[in-house]
């Protein structure tokens, strides 16, 4: 018997997950596009796709997009010896959206946070991106309470 239902949402870790990753790719494009990430994204929800694009992706995109300055600013305080413009745009896309993870959403503990952020990097880049993005948001992650209180 066909189940002829519609499918539902993903929720939890694996559509958290996966959210994440389109929010990576979005962000890379639009990177790679020398785009505005909200306009690439408002191209995409309003486009008829096969693979229609998660809340909580439109989340982390926005959210990204709203804090890039910050978040650059600590990405850049917080890479020894790694300038924004050196850093490989995947890694990049990763931890801005590890770092926004990090700091502005509260429903995502911080260990959380950065683990998937690992988990992406290592899906998406280099056999080194992981402890890069690691010891990068691991540094972010010891003052991220201070940190939280003056955003």
């Amino acid at each position: 018997m066909n189940d002829t239902r519609p499918s539902r949402p993903r929720h939890g870790a694996s559509g958290r997950r996966d959210a994440r990753r389109r929010a990576v790719e979005l962000l890379y494009e639009a990177a790679q596009r020398d785009t505005d990430p909200r306009t690439l994204l408002a191209e995409r929800v309003g486009a008829t796709e096969v693979d229609p694009i998660n809340d909580y992706t439109v989340t982390l995109v926005e959210g990204v997009a709203v804090h890039r300055e910050r978040i650059d600013e600590l990405l850049a305080e917080h890479a020894q010896g790694w300038s924004l413009n050196r850093m490989p745009p995947v890694d990049l896309a990763v931890l801005r959206v590890g770092l926004y993870e990090l700091l502005w959403a509260g429903d995502v503990p911080d260990p959380v946070a950065i683990d998937q952020a690992v988990g992406l990097v290592r899906e998406l880049s280099t056999d080194d991106s992981p402890r890069f993005v690691n010891g990068v948001l691991g540094r972010i992650g010891t003052i991220a309470d201070r940190l939280r209180t003056v955003l």
